[in-house]
This record gives structure tokens, C-alpha cells and sequence, in this order.
């Protein structure tokens, strides 16, 4: 057997032996041995992109929905360089990603050889490891120092309280493909029983910090908050509000404040409702008052499984634990009645601007939630799509919302919704503007004999980047349309065309619950429009002040 072959096969047997169960593929030449070892395997579950962009977001949607890590394999040159945004995000957001970049041996590096660049390190201090492998030689202790590795990048990747990705940079020399022979100086096997060369055991639980018994506390949730039940439930019993990002998880029950970002947007109210602490799960980042509010909490305190890294954007965390007891407090329910009580005139105060909107972007987004089934996936795109769900999407049960807000990017996302949904056990949902969609309609190029998820992508078209007529941006007429609004005039179903997926575009409001009926990867149309976005905010924001003073 040559080494190279030796080497994918050890590799990728003892992955599957740690837990893997998907690869993500994008074709080359100098990863061949591990192409075909993967193919091989039975245990895998193998898809295979064209785009190495694609390919890595898919594997992070893969990896972000099921919890587990996913592999993503390439060749040599520029094909590594693309999966550095989707590693970028991974890194941001703690998704599990083993990163397995076919490389050229020494001796063919800085010599012009084709397809050849630097590739150690590649992706700096974005990845939990890096190892140069090594070209593989046969000789004994090979298979060791093999298995062992896998083992070592597995559980690096997965951590028990940072998961992130890992980069393994594999150099193989000629012959690339296996040449009939089987014989080596080792067994290649495995540990006895097919278990794992090494056995990792899981640390206990961190001791909780506990809390001093308070009724004026505030339970935060922003994306990638772990433990989320729990939380919410001690807060309920604590007689706490909860303030949930929709990718948080938080946002149901009784005690959920879905319109927190109006509310805390005026300062009558703001002012008013500053609590004696409030506790801070994930990375909240969506909404910009709430990040002002956090700024005049007297104490702080962040949750956070790894105490090495810890999301603090707004410096205003006075404590960090691995854990939070929440304790059941005595006292009336004067200060939970009256975030409910504001947050319901709010809502109700919304929803009469969004319903008279006729087909508004905030509305696609709340309508878009109410509409999906028990048990449902949507995955939401960065920019407004994200905005807009926080501020229309009303609290319910039944639902799983995932967004890349590690690094809030618009890369990637109809290939990570990809991911997600073929991870997901239901039907599967996103929500993306058209920027995002076209920035990633490769996401679309599925070969026919690839998995293929039950995908409906509602795509939010006002014909350029409708965030900036939100921004101070928008007051500079002349160069604003070009520079910023970036009208591109594609037609989208042109683009559903090319890929032969099935396309409807939406007119009316009433027919959205219609057009996300159906199976397989499909596109929605809804067609908007920049300027009235933007009055259909300012609106948004005068209907919350007036209601919010109704109340007072």
C-alpha cells in the first residue's frame, strides 16, 4: 500500500471510530487518498460541492444544527483559502469543523509548483489547532502517531466548553491512488472492538455561581446560548423577563419580551426598568438598545462554558461563571408585570402597523414564523433579515432559528441553511435578503446523487443592500445608491432556473402560507421596496413610543 493511502484510510477510520458521521467534499487532484477513502467508507456520510466557499458553509450548517463535528476536505492552492470564511465563522461562534487540507510535499513548496501555496497556518489563530502532518512514510509507529491525532483533533474540535474548528494540513506524495497492493509494516487497524485509539473523559459540571435572591433581574439570550431551557425556567421561577435574540432560543412562554428592542429604544422606559442584575447567555448583538442598556446595569453577569473566551462586546460584565444558579426569590410580581404589560401594548401596536403594511419585509419575517409547523428549522441570514425577525417575530414553542452571527457575515448562507436542513429532522426554513442570496446562489448547485434537504428559502428582495437606507449612510444622496443601496437588477428566478429549483414569487401577503407549501430545496420571492422599508420603521419606532407613553 502506498503511504498516501495509508495514511487517508488510518485517518478517516479512526474519525468515524471518534463519532463522525458527515463529510463535506470539494473535488482536486492532490486529494485524491482521502476522496476515496471517504467514499469507501460506509459509516460516512459524504456530499460533495464544486465550491470550496460553498462546500465549507455547508459543513458549518451541518456541524452548527447537529452539534457534532463535520469534516471538510479540499486540495492544494486557493481551494484551502476558500474555506477560511466559513472557518472565520466557525471560530466566532464555537461550531465543531475538522478542517482536512490536502497540501504538496516539502520539497515541491516555494518552487512554482502547481497548485502550490503556504498553507501552514493558514488560518491563523481562527482555529482551536493546527497540525502540519507530516508526509506519510512507511515505517513503524506510523499508525499510532495517526490515530492518536485523529483522536486529538476530534475532541479539540467537539470541546467540552469551546468547541471551534480544527486545521489538520495533509501533505501527500505521488502515487495518489491506490495501486492494489495491501501490505504494510503495521496492521492499520484500530483499538480492539472499534473503539477509539484514545478515550477522552468529560470533566464535571462547573460549580455554579449563586445568585443573591432578587425579583429585579433580567435573563439576556443571545446566539449560541447553551442550557438555554434551564435558564428560562429558573428565571420563571424568579419571576424574572426574559429578553431572547430569536437565534437565542429563549423566546416562548409567559415570560418572554419579544418587543425588548423598542422597549429599551425609549428612554421613558429604559430609564425606568434598570435591574439589580442581569445575566447574560450566548452573544447578544442583534439590537443595538439593548446593548446601550446593558452599558448601565450595575451588575453583569456572563455565562460562559469556557472562562478563556467569554462574549462581552459592550465591557460591561462585572462577573463571568461556567455556571448560574438562579434562586427562587420572594416578593411580588410587580417588575415582571410590568415588562409583560408593556411588551403586550407594544406588540399589539406592531403588529396593527406591520398588518396595514401590506407585503413588508418585518412582516414576511413575523408572518413567516407563525406560519411554519412544530418541530420547524428556519435559518436566518445577517443583515435585516436578522433585525427584522428580533423585532416582528412573536414568542412561540416549537421552533429551532439558527443564524452565523459568530462573525455576522452574508457569506455562505444558502449553502449553511443547506447544512442545517439535511442535519435537521423536519421540515426546514430560511429567511434571506437577496444580497445574501446572490452572494451564495452556488449554494444551489446540488449533483444529483447528493443528500438534498427539505429547504424553503424565502429570499427578500429590494434590489440591493436595504440595511444602509437604515444607516446615517442614507443621507448621502449622491454617492448613496451606487456605493451603498448597490442595486444589482438580477432576476431571481432566472437564478432558481439555472439550478432547476422550483421558484414562486409572492405579490400578496395572503399567499405566502401557500407558496412555502412543498418538498425539496425551493425558492420564495418577495419583492420589496428600500424606501418604504425604511418609513415602515420609523412607523414601527413612533407606534412603540406611543404605546409605550399610553401605558405609562
Amino acid at each position: 500500500m502506498n503511504p498516501a493511502t495509508a495514511l487517508a484510510t488510518v485517518l478517516v477510520d479512526e474519525l468515524v471510530r471518534c463519532g463522525l458521521t458527515d463529510v463535506v467534499l470539494a473535488p482536486g487532484s492532490r486529494s485524491a487518498p482521502l476522496a476515496i477513502a471517504v467514499h469507501a467508507e460506509s459509516r460516512l456520510r459524504l456530499h460533495v460541492r464544486v465550491d470550496e466557499r460553498s462546500a465549507a458553509f455547508l459543513g458549518l450548517g451541518l456541524a452548527r444544527r447537529s452539534g457534532r463535528p463535520v469534516a471538510l476536505v479540499c486540495t492544494s492552492g486557493t481551494a484551502a483559502a476558500n474555506f477560511h470564511p466559513a472557518v472565520i465563522e466557525a471560530h466566532e461562534s464555537g461550531v465543531p469543523l475538522l478542517v482536512l487540507t490536502a497540501d504538496r510535499p516539502p520539497e515541491l513548496r516555494g518552487t512554482g509548483a502547481n497548485q502550490t501555496i503556504d498553507q501552514v497556518k493558514l488560518y491563523g489563530d481562527t482555529v482551536r489547532m493546527f497540525t502540519e502532518v507530516g508526509v506519510p512514510e512507511e515505517r513503524p509507529g506510523q499508525v499510532a502517531y495517526w490515530r492518536s491525532l485523529a483522536c486529538r483533533a476530534y475532541q479539540r474540535a467537539a470541546g467540552t466548553g469551546d468547541p471551534g474548528p480544527v486545521h489538520l494540513n495533509l501533505a501527500f506524495r505521488e502515487p495518489l491512488i491506490p495501486d492494489g497492493d495491501v501490505s504494510w509494516c503495521e496492521p492499520l487497524s484500530g483499538a480492539a472492538g472499534g473503539g477509539t485509539w484514545v478515550r477522552p473523559r468529560v470533566a464535571p459540571p462547573a460549580v455554579a455561581l449563586h445568585l443573591p435572591p432578587t425579583r429585579r433581574g433580567v435573563l439576556v439570550i443571545g446566539d449560541g446560548a447553551v442550557n438555554v431551557r434551564r435558564y428560562v425556567a429558573a428565571a420563571g421561577m424568579a419571576g424574572w423577563p426574559v429578553v431572547s435574540e430569536p437565534s437565542g432560543g429563549g423566546r416562548y412562554g409567559d415570560h418572554a419580551v419579544s418587543a425588548y428592542h423598542f422597549l429599551l429604544g425609549t428612554a421613558e422606559f429604559a430609564d425606568e426598568h434598570v435591574p439589580d442584575v442581569v445575566v447574560t447567555l450566548g452573544r447578544p448583538g442583534v439590537s443595538r438598545p439593548l446593548l446601550s442598556w446593558l452599558k448601565r446595569v450595575e451588575e453583569h453577569i456572563v455565562v460562559a462554558p469556557d472562562l478563556s473566551r467569554w462574549p462581552d462586546p459592550t465591557r460591561s460584565a462585572t462577573q463571568v461563571a461556567q455556571a448560574v444558579e438562579i434562586p427562587v426569590a420572594a416578593g411580588d410580581d410587580a417588575w415582571l408585570h410590568a415588562w409583560r404589560r408593556a411588551d403586550l401594548a407594544v406588540r399589539a401596536a406592531l403588529d396593527e402597523v406591520l398588518d396595514a403594511s401590506g407585503l413588508s419585509e418585518p412582516r414576511v419575517a413575523r408572518d413567516l414564523v407563525d406560519l411554519m409547523p412544530n418541530g420547524a428549522l428556519l435559518f436566518c441570514g445577517s443583515s435585516m433579515p436578522i433585525r427584522d425577525l428580533d423585532q416582528a417575530m412573536r414568542p412561540r414553542r416549537g421552533l429551532r432559528v439558527l443564524a452565523n452571527r459568530g462573525a455576522s457575515g452574508i457569506d455562505g448562507a444558502v449553502s449553511a441553511a443547506m447544512g442545517a436542513a439535511l442535519a435537521h429532522n423536519g421540515p426546514s426554513f430560511a429567511l434571506l435578503g437577496d444580497l445574501s442570496f446572490l452572494h451564495d446562489q452556488n449554494g444551489l448547485v446540488v449533483g444529483p446523487r447528493e443528500p438534498r434537504p427539505d429547504l424553503c428559502v424565502v429570499v427578500v428582495n429590494n434590489d440591493g443592500g436595504g440595511i444602509f437606507s437604515l444607516l446615517p449612510q442614507a443621507g448621502l444622496r449622491d454617492p448613496f445608491e451606487r456605493v451603498f443601496g448597490t442595486p444589482h437588477g438580477v432576476d431571481l428566478a432566472y437564478v432558481a432556473a439555472a439550478t432547476g429549483t422550483p421558484y414562486v414569487q409572492v405579490t400578496d401577503a395572503g399567499q405566502l402560507s401557500k407558496a412555502l407549501l412543498g418538498e425539496g430545496v425551493r425558492v420564495v420571492e418577495v419583492r420589496t421596496d428600500r424606501e418604504r422599508n425604511a418609513v415602515l420603521h420609523a412607523e414601527m419606532r413612533e407606534a412603540a413610543r406611543a404605546a409605550i407613553r399610553a401605558f405609562g
